[in-house]
C-alpha cells in the first residue's frame, strides 16, 4: 500500500505544541501528585482516622492506585474519540476534568465529620483523576509527534514527560511548606490549599491548548483515507502485539509510583524517623536534574535509536531502587539525597524520556492514540497499585525495604523484555510508522470525517 509523504507542519508548530504538551502536562500532573504526597502524609489521618496507623496508611495508598485502575477505561474512551475527532479536543478535555476533580478534592468533608462518605467521595474524585490522566500523555504525545521533524520526534515527544517531571517538582515544592504547618493547620485546612489551587491548572491549561492547530498527520488521514470508524477493533487486529508491548513496557512508571509515594511513606515513618520537609526535598531536587536528562536521553535517542537508551533506564533503575531504598534504611540523608538523584533524576529518566516516542512510532496515525492510551494505561493500573502491594510485602511495621526493592526489580524485567522484541523506529519516515503491507493485512474499513 503506498503511503503518502506527511504534510510538514507550519512553521513553529513544532516547538509550540511541544510548549502547548510541557506546560499542559505539568500543569495536570500537578493535580496528579499532590495527591500522592498527600496519600503518603495526610489522607491516613483525614480520611481513615479510626483504623490502626498501618491499615490507614495501606488504605489511603490504595486510593493513590483507585485512578490507576480507573485509567484503562478512560483510556478506551478517551483513545477512541482522540482517533475518530483529532488530539486537541481531548487535550483541552482531560486538563478540565482533571482541574475540576482536583479542586473537589480540597473541599471534600473529613471521616470526622461525615463517616465513611469521606473516603468514599474522595475515591470518586480519584477515579475522575484517573480517567483524565488516561487521556493526557497519549493526546499530548500523539499530537507532538505528528508534528515534530522525522528526525527529532524523540526530543520533541520528550516534552510531554519533561512537563509530567515539571508537575511532579511543582507538586513537591507546594507540599513542602504546607507539611512545615503546624500539625493541627495542616490536618484542618492545610492540606486543601494545593488542591484548591487547581482552578488555576483548567484556566491556564485552556488558554494553552485551544490555540493549537491539529496535527497535519491527522489532518491528512481524515482528508484522505477518513477516520477509523472503530479505532480499537483496527488497533486489536493490527497492532496486537505492539500494544502487548507497551502493557509491558508501561510497568516501568512502578518505579517512579514507588519511588514518589511508597519511598515518602516509609523514610517518614517512625521505623526511619526522616522528616517529611526532607524527604519531599529529595523529590523536588530528583525532579529538577529529570528536567534537564529527559531531554538529553531523548536527544540521544534520535542519534543512537529507542531500544538502547530505553533498556539503559529500565536496568538501571531495577539496580539504583534497590540501593535508594537501601539508603533510606540506614538513615543517612545525604546518602538517600544523592541515590534519590542518581535513581530518580538521571536514569529512570532514560527510559521515562523515550518512551513517548517509543511506542507512538510503534502506530499508525489512524489509531496511535487508542494504542498509546490502551497500551499504556493497563501498565500503569499495575503501576498504581504496586505501591498498594509494597506497602503489603513491607511487612507489618512497614520496614522490609529489601522485599520491595525485589519487586519493583521484578517489575522491571517485562519492560526489559519488551524493548528488546520491538522494532528499531528512530530512522522510520512518519508516514511509514506503523504500516503494514499488502501481504500483512486488507485494508480496514473507514468512514470518511
Amino acid at each position: 500500500m503506498s503511503v503518502p509523504a506527511a504534510p510538514s507542519a507550519p512553521p513553529g508548530q513544532p516547538k509550540k505544541a511541544a510548549t502547548a504538551a510541557w506546560i499542559g502536562s505539568a500543569l495536570e500532573y500537578y493535580d496528579f501528585f499532590i495527591y500522592g504526597s498527600a496519600a503518603a502524609l495526610i489522607f491516613p489521618e483525614v480520611f481513615f482516622d479510626e483504623s490502626d496507623p498501618a491499615t490507614a496508611t495501606l488504605l489511603s495508598l490504595a486510593t493513590f492506585g483507585v485512578a490507576y485502575a480507573a485509567r484503562p477505561i478512560g483510556a478506551l474512551f478517551l483513545g477512541h474519540f482522540g482517533d475518530r475527532v483529532g488530539r486537541k479536543k481531548i487535550m483541552v478535555f482531560t486538563l478540565m476534568l482533571m482541574g475540576i476533580s482536583t479542586f473537589l478534592i480540597g473541599c471534600l468533608p473529613t471521616r470526622a465529620q461525615v463517616g465513611t462518605l469521606a473516603p468514599v467521595l474522595l475515591v470518586l474524585c480519584r477515579v475522575l483523576q484517573g480517567i483524565s490522566a488516561a487521556g493526557e500523555q497519549a493526546s499530548a504525545n500523539s499530537m507532538t509527534l505528528e508534528h515534530a521533524p522525522p528526525n527529532r520526534r524523540g526530543f520533541f515527544t520528550s516534552f510531554t514527560l519533561s512537563g509530567t517531571q515539571g508537575g511532579q517538582l511543582l507538586a513537591t515544592l507546594v507540599f513542602i511548606p504546607i507539611a512545615a504547618l503546624p500539625e493541627e493547620h495542616l490536618m484542618s485546612w492545610g492540606w486543601r490549599v494545593p488542591f484548591w489551587l487547581s482552578v488555576a491548572v483548567a484556566v491556564v491549561g485552556y488558554v494553552i491548548r485551544r490555540k493549537l492547530d491539529e496535527t497535519p498527520a491527522f489532518e491528512q488521514q481524515t482528508a484522505t483515507e477518513g477516520v477509523v470508524k472503530l479505532p480499537l477493533a483496527v488497533l486489536l487486529r493490527e497492532h496486537w502485539a505492539d500494544v502487548l508491548r507497551v502493557i509491558a513496557g508501561a510497568l516501568i512508571a512502578s518505579v517512579s509510583t514507588i519511588f514518589t509515594v511508597w519511598a515518602l511513606s516509609y523514610a517518614t515513618s517512625d521505623s526511619v524517623g526522616m522528616s517529611r520537609s526532607s524527604m519531599l526535598w529529595v523529590g523536588a531536587l530528583a525532579n529538577v536534574v529529570a528536567l534537564a536528562a529527559i531531554p538529553l536521553w531523548a536527544t540521544l535517542s534520535d542519534r543512537i535509536g529507542r531500544r538502547p537508551v530505553y533498556l539503559v533506564g529500565a536496568v538501571g533503575s531495577a539496580i539504583t531502587m534497590f540501593l535508594y531504598l537501601w539508603a533510606i534504611s540506614t538513615g543517612s540523608y545525604p546518602l538517600t539525597l544523592l541515590l534519590g538523584i542518581v535513581t530518580f533524576g538521571v536514569v529512570y529518566s532514560a527510559a521515562n524520556g523515550v518512551w513517548p516516542s517509543f511506542y507512538g512510532e510503534m502506530f499508525s496515525t489512524r489509531v496511535r492514540l487508542s494504542g498509546m492510551a490502551i497500551g499504556t494505561q493497563i501498565g500503569f493500573a499495575v503501576a498504581g497499585f504496586a505501591v498498594t502491594f509494597a506497602a503489603r510485602i513491607a511487612g507489618p511495621d512497614g520496614d522490609d525495604w529489601s522485599s520491595v526493592a525485589l519487586f519493583t526489580a521484578a517489575l522491571c524485567i517485562p519492560p526489559v523484555i519488551a524493548a528488546l522484541s520491538a522494532r528499531e523506529t528512530h530512522k522510520v519516515p512518519t508516514e511509514h510508522l506503523g504500516v503494514r503491507t499488502p501481504r500483512e493485512a486488507a485494508q480496514p474499513e473507514t468512514v470518511t470525517a
